[in-house]
């Protein structure tokens, strides 16, 4: 009697301490598998931060290791051996060309596809942030020109890299009046074509409430169509929708920056557009934006156009090759284009029009929706009044001797002075 109480009293023991190991081994199970959820969801948040402070002390051995298991959003996520691989170690044979970060790459994947891969100058805050910034907006933009983004490297990488698609065909700056320039292959209608893609792609960023910053002919990328792929985003800034402007230090690049900004600092989306109408001039003329070899009041190319539109010159600002003294057509076109892009060159930001009504004219005109009010005639001829662009007010308006009525989708609005905006 006195073993079998033992012997059960034995067994309760046991029972016991099986379970307790059984919970404190749940408990311990439970409390890793929280440790690794939150560390993981952590690191997600807390990108920035760990770029910045635990970089430089993470052993370079596991740094590939860090890099694989890493992931935001929806970018793909490349080491940075896979891009030193596909650059050739950054040749600089294969150097695209500066942006105001960085330097762009020539790239080929183990996939073969081709790609331009963006190395950012310093790995300090600012920059990280700007690399930040690109991914962020990137990822949530999808327009057919707009440059698309592969991916980019790891938090842990030893360096700030973006991945492109890579566009074959130059930029509009080298088509026409750098290293691809010839007279006569760039024809106006795929110029007009180029003004009106890039129009579109601003037009989206505007309503996405980004301001690109940095618009010129040099971010303007062309495929082998002559499609337009509207590039570096490297200064872009999401502004707040409660405000109507962001202040912050001068950036952008000379000859494109309205002179407003210059003076005030204040950035809005119709710095975009003043940089947009300095694009168009170039399509027009042919000519760089800056250019110290001109007379000093014609360095600037947007002074230069405003002051052959006034003066009844237009003829002087336009590229040769574009046929239009024999072409009533193409000149037609060139002078209305002529007047939006002096619209968009005023000097007062309210002045101007927005990024959607100048998408709006250029696609009339190419169109031949913008036509002249009944009555009245844009005169032809090469000595008297360059396409309706007469004469300039003493506030510096489009000439208003033209009147012009602008056939938008679903409505129709009539000005006596330049295109309704």
């Amino acid at each position: 009697m006195h073993f079998l109480f033992h012997q059960n009293d034995m067994k309760f023991q046991y029972v016991t301490c099986a379970g307790f190991c059984a919970g404190a081994g749940g408990v311990l199970i439970t409390s890793l598998f929280f440790y690794c959820w939150l560390r993981h969801r952590r690191g997600k948040g807390f990108f920035k931060s760990s770029f910045i402070t635990g970089k430089s002390s993470l052993d370079r051995s596991l740094a590939s290791d860090y890099e694989k298991g890493d992931s935001f959003a929806c970018v793909h996520v490349f080491t940075y051996k896979e891009l030193e691989e596909a650059t050739n170690n950054f040749d600089s044979n294969r150097e695209l060309g500066d942006g105001g970060f960085g330097t762009v790459y020539y790239g080929k994947l183990r996939d073969s596809r081709t790609v331009a891969v963006k190395r950012l100058y310093e790995n300090n805050y600012r920059r990280v942030e700007q690399f930040m910034n690109e991914v962020d907006i990137l990822t949530r933009l999808r327009h057919p020109n707009l440059v698309s983004l592969y991916g980019c490297t790891s938090r842990h990488s030893r360096e700030l890299l973006l991945v492109y698609e890579y566009v074959e065909n130059g930029t509009v700056a080298d088509h026409l009046h750098g290293e691809c320039a010839k007279p006569g292959a760039l024809p106006w209608h795929i110029r007009l074509d180029i003004a009106i893609e890039t129009a579109s792609a601003l037009k989206y960023l505007h309503a996405s409430d980004i301001i690109h910053r940095d618009v010129k002919t040099n971010n303007i990328l062309l495929d082998n169509y002559f499609h337009v792929k509207v590039a570096d985003f490297g200064l872009s800034r999401l502004f707040p929708t409660d405000v109507t402007h962001v202040s912050t230090a001068p950036q952008g690049t000379p000859g494109y920056v309205d002179p407003e900004y210059h003076q005030c600092y204040q950035l809005t989306s119709k710095s975009d557009v003043f940089s947009f109408g300095v694009v168009l001039t170039e399509l027009i003329s042919s000519k760089p934006a800056v250019d110290i070899m001109r007379h000093r009041h014609e360095i600037n190319l947007w002074n230069m156009a405003i002051n052959k539109i006034q003066n009844r010159a237009l003829h002087e600002l336009v590229d040769p090759s574009l046929e239009f003294e024999t072409d009533e057509k193409v000149r037609k076109k060139i002078s209305l284009v002529a007047e939006v892009a002096f619209q968009c060159l005023q000097n007062e930001k309210d002045m101007r029009p927005t990024m959607a009504q100048v998408f709006e004219a250029l696609v009339g005109i190419q169109n031949e929706e913008y036509k002249k009010e009944k009555g009245e005639e844009i005169e032809m001829e090469a000595a008297e009044d360059e396409g309706g662009l007469l004469k300039s007010t003493a506030v510096p308006h489009s000439p208003d001797s033209v009147m012009i009525k602008w056939v938008s989708n679903g409505s129709s609005s009539t000005t006596t002075t330049t295109p309704s905006f």
